[in-house]
């Protein structure tokens, strides 16, 4: 059954979401925000907004519902952890693993895969994406971090928002950039032609990619590319933006392109501070074989 709990508002004051924070220290404050949205949050018998002013003499009435059970289920799928703790893990995701649920893709996905390999996975972003932190494309394989409690997942998100935490990428792209490096600030927002895609776009959420030239071919070069922010397709979207699209991408990139399985994009190192111990973490995983043989081909024409 649900639980409720009531508050009368004496000196407390500021947003209600920090105040029942306050309040209720052992829930965290994505989660009250949570109750809150679906309406589980009342002062004075009315629903309120997170960003509702709490004043003197409030009576608060929160009920924390039932805990439902996950969507998603584990399924026994090979998964490769890089690292793991009590509070958080580090996974290598293979290129074609689809992060999580979503219609058309109900198994197979990372997610069903920790569900099995682990036993704890923070809940704030719902049943079907518990410890899901961030995420990279179904074609793009790499490193992503996991969080197995509340406390973690909030300490890695702030890491993400505050540009904290590191996240550098390896991408073979269409086209020889002649400059050693370069940053790409362009927002990024929906395609007006195509819903499904993304574009730089006037009225976008602010995006910035860096990236330095590490080899050049013939047709082609090789970039190491670092990420400020992290919107959906940020990487493919910026390379095509600059007229050097990542070759495979079946989305952005041109339809003569090199042959893999999706797009040549690999997350290949992830640094964060420990949530708990406050260790600054480091983590690099080898470029999938189906990218390292592309490259030893060009490399037998390289031009540098």
């Amino acid at each position: 059954m649900s639980t409720t709990y009531y508050f009368t508002i004496e000196n407390e004051t500021g947003r209600i979401d920090k105040v029942l924070t306050e309040l209720m220290p052992e829930v965290s404050r994505s989660q009250i925000q949570l109750w809150i949205k679906e309406e589980n949050v009342t002062v004075n018998d009315k629903v309120v907004k997170p960003n509702y002013k709490v004043q003197s003499q409030d009576e608060i009435e929160v009920v924390e519902p039932d805990p439902v059970p996950l969507d998603a289920v584990a399924e026994d799928l090979p998964l490769e952890i890089v690292y793991e703790d009590r509070d958080v893990a580090v996974v290598n995701k293979p290129q074609g693993m689809v992060v999580h649920p979503s219609f058309g893709h109900t198994s197979g996905t990372l997610v069903n895969a920790l569900l099995h390999h682990m036993d704890d996975l923070s809940g704030i972003n719902g049943t079907i994406r518990p410890g899901i932190v961030h995420r990279i494309d179904k074609d793009t394989s790499g490193l992503l971090m996991i969080a197995k409690n509340d406390f973690a997942h909030e300490k890695l998100a702030e890491q993400l928002a505050n540009k904290t935490s590191r996240r550098e990428y390896v991408a073979l792209v269409h086209g020889v950039i002649p400059h050693k490096r370069g940053t790409i600030d362009g927002p990024i927002g929906r395609d007006k032609t195509d819903r499904k895609k993304f574009a730089v776009t006037e009225g976008g959420k602010p995006s910035v990619t860096h990236f330095t030239v590490l080899e050049r071919f013939k047709d082609y070069t090789l970039v190491s590319l670092e990420l400020e922010t992290g919107r959906t397709h940020q990487i493919r979207v910026h390379m095509n933006y600059i007229g050097h699209p990542v070759a495979g991408d079946p989305m952005y990139g041109p339809r003569k392109t090199l042959k893999g399985n999706g797009q040549f994009l690999h997350a290949k190192l992830l640094g964060f501070t420990h949530p708990r111990t406050g260790e600054e973490l480091v983590f690099e995983a080898p470029i999938p074989e189906v990218f390292q043989k592309q490259l030893d081909e060009l490399r037998g024409v390289s031009n540098t």
